[in-house]
């Protein structure tokens, strides 16, 4: 009987400090029997612009990392896809030694899937199996269009390729970011396809999940876990049955030369970044204060990004002060960490006020709101602050630009696309006519702004 184990990894989002415990292990894993072969991937989001390597990078030490272990193909996260202006993930795999497979994007000037990427990749076992590979990762069209992307629908692609490719191979396996439900889902509307190894909902399935007959896995998130799919096949190449583990990095063995490892990561990472130098303040930036604020100067460095008379943020993104003096990239990246774009949203005068009312009657449960995921990468959502929009608690009413708002005017503000993610504003998305601002993060666009108003001259003149 051959066995074909599959090893996966998904999900880092640039966790280093669980990296040399799992190239450790996939190293040992991939050591196979005579009657054995192994398969390595990953499902995306191994990159995450929160850690300064990857910023400092764009990801390319990433890719890096990814060469150490020899992994057989590797599929994209939206980290990866909307993580990166389309130049930088254009070169993002330049220099790795793997397959990129994805089916599901392509360019939208050529309609074509990129350069970087596969349709499919078969690789033929020491028995003769053919083991079929392909790829998918989350469409969020509100995001890859204005990047230049055409992300469609697993519904779309899908059933064609797996139709092709299912009188190719023995074997079929789908290197999913799309989620639990999609996963199973496919399981059901593509029996066709022998496994699923998903990703993207940080789901664990610690033994597995079968779906009629295929077997579906998945391995959390953060390197917390490694997974392995272990296919028994019979001398017709066929599938007897199948299994599934997972793996606790926590339970493996640490070793003294890791923390130096895991530090140097951050370290060359900060280095790198504050090599780059963006402005020079006369007086220091706080948070939580009126006179030279700096959540003052990102509203306006919103505005004008945005070319609107108003923007709105919350303060829990800004997880520090910027000090007096030379600021660099990485106290720009420390501060706001979170790989957001801005959004330009335009809503009628009617629609405004129901929107401020629904901040309003949000702003004290959020205040101290832990919240997760969606780009942010702070830990509490905070309060929420307006420029160009004022609100009377005592008489209820908003105001724009402290004149009465004319309910069938349309009005334009500036603020990050989280909210149009997070479930306590449904105006926004409801109602609005919004426009992703790409490619700048937030904390580029307060940059631009500060070394416009704060140019590194004036060190020399004050």
């Amino acid at each position: 009987m051959e066995k074909i184990r599959i090893l996966h990894t998904n999900d880092l989002h640039s966790h280093f400090e669980n990296w040399p415990k799992i190239r450790r292990f996939l190293q040992e894993r991939q050591k196979v029997a005579d009657n054995e072969t192994v398969v390595t991937v990953d499902l995306g989001d191994f990159c995450d612009r929160w850690h300064p390597l990857t910023e400092a990078t764009d990801g390319k030490a990433n890719i890096k990392l990814m060469n150490q272990v020899h992994y057989d193909a590797v599929t994209i996260g939206n980290n990866e896809g909307i993580g990166n202006a389309k130049s930088e993930l254009n070169h993002l795999y330049d220099e790795a030694e793997f397959p990129v497979i994805l089916d599901n994007l392509f360019d939208k000037s050529t309609l074509q899937l990129p350069g970087w990427a596969n349709e499919y990749k078969i690789m033929t076992t020491k028995a003769g199996t053919k083991v079929g590979l392909i790829g998918a990762t989350a469409p969020f069209p509100l995001s890859y269009t204005p990047n230049g992307w055409d992300a469609r629908n697993w519904t779309d692609i899908l059933p064609n390729i797996v139709k092709f490719l299912r009188q190719e191979v023995d074997v079929l396996v789908l290197l999913s970011h799309l989620g639990i439900s999609d996963d199973r889902l496919i399981a059901k509307d593509l029996p066709e396809i022998d496994v699923i190894i998903g990703s993207h909902t940080h789901h664990l399935f610690p033994n597995g999940e079968k779906v009629g007959n295929t077997r579906l896995a998945a391995a959390g998130r953060f390197g917390e876990y490694v997974g392995e799919v272990s296919l028994f096949l019979n001398e017709q190449h066929q599938i007897n049955t199948t299994r599934a583990n997972t793996f606790a990095t926590a339970e493996m063995i640490r070793y003294p030369e890791d923390e130096a490892e895991i530090f140097r990561y951050t370290d060359e990472g900060k280095k790198l970044l504050q090599e780059k130098k963006v402005a020079w303040l006369p007086f220091e930036l706080k948070v939580d204060q009126q006179e030279y604020s700096l959540v003052d100067e990102t509203l306006a460095a919103v505005k004008k990004r945005g070319s609107t008379e108003a923007a709105i943020l919350n303060t829990g993104l800004f997880l520090d002060d910027l000090s007096k003096g030379v600021v660099n990239q990485d106290e720009l990246h420390m501060i706001l960490p979170h790989p957001m774009h801005l959004i330009r949203v335009t809503l009628k005068g009617s629609d405004v006020i129901r929107m401020i009312l629904e901040m309003e009657k949000n702003r004290h449960f959020l205040r101290n709101y832990p919240i997760r995921g969606m780009g942010f990468r702070g830990k509490i959502f905070g309060q929420l602050v307006y420029s160009g929009i004022q609100y009377d608690s005592t008489n209820h009413e908003v105001s724009w630009l402290n004149h009465p708002i004319d309910p069938q005017k349309f009005y334009s503000f500036t603020t990050v696309d989280h909210f149009m993610f997070i479930p306590f504003f449904p105006t926004i998305e409801i109602a609005g006519q919004t426009e992703f601002l790409f490619p700048e993060f937030i904390r580029t666009v307060l940059g631009d702004y500060l070394a416009q108003k704060y140019p590194l001259s004036l060190e020399n003149k004050i």
